[in-house]
């Protein structure tokens, strides 16, 4: 899978992928990340990409020139399967979103900053948008980060362990059930007899019934009505 993506911050999206399972994902070849200046498709002498909106009003918009420009060279190269925007009005991301997501080839994704983007760009070249959450952050760097963690620990090989992403939080609506290791006793403070019987069909089973529990208790909202 390859991923691109536009900023006009590129510097703060280089920790997220030089370390642990992102970085091992690129290293196995599974995984291409690249993110481009849009400030290199700027206009004028000082790489303009900002100006003031129409109509008055606080803060300057990403313009519709460079936006293009670096979206047509990018797609100059390749088919996209999707190219997105991250905004505070897009779509809630939740780990549905992240599943389907990892099955594609070729995604781009669009940072916001500033007041955001001329809106043309949204209506001719967007296929999908994403929200990370009901907050505003600076600009969409960290919100793509996150967007590219979540996709890429779900390709296969990435994880030493590929089972493991099958039981994450969210996975079949879902929270984790409680987790535990070694010592088994610390200050009288005990692990659950079920987890030390070497009985997997009961672990499996507890783990299940907690995950409920937990569901009910944090996000009920996630549940079918015939488990709340």
């Amino acid at each position: 899978m390859r991923i691109d993506i536009i900023s006009v911050q590129p510097d703060l999206l280089k920790s997220p992928f030089e370390h642990s399972i992102m970085k091992r994902a690129q290293e196995r070849n599974l995984l291409e990340v690249v993110v481009h200046n849009l400030k290199d498709f700027g206009l004028g002498k000082n790489r303009q990409v900002d100006d003031y909106q129409y109509g008055g009003g606080a803060g300057m918009v990403m313009m519709i020139e460079p936006i293009e420009s670096c979206i047509n060279a990018l797609k100059a190269e390749r088919t996209y399967d999707e190219i997105i925007y991250v905004t505070p009005d897009g779509k809630r991301y939740d780990q549905g979103d992240a599943n389907k997501l990892s099955l594609k080839g070729n995604l781009m994704i669009l940072c916001g900053h500033y007041k955001g983007i001329d809106e043309r760009i949204r209506e001719q070249f967007i296929t999908m948008e994403i929200s990370v959450g009901d907050f505003v952050l600076s600009g969409g760097e960290l919100a793509a980060a996150i967007i590219v963690d979540s996709i890429g620990r779900l390709l296969p090989g990435v994880l030493n362990d590929e089972t493991s992403a099958l039981f994450d939080s969210f996975q079949d609506n879902l929270l984790a059930p409680p987790v535990y290791t070694r010592p088994s006793d610390y200050k009288g403070w005990t692990v659950p007899e079920i987890l030390l019987s070497g009985n997997l069909a009961l672990i499996d089973q507890w783990r299940y019934d907690k995950s409920i529990e937990r569901t009910k208790a944090r996000r009920p909202d996630l549940l079918d009505d015939d488990l709340q």
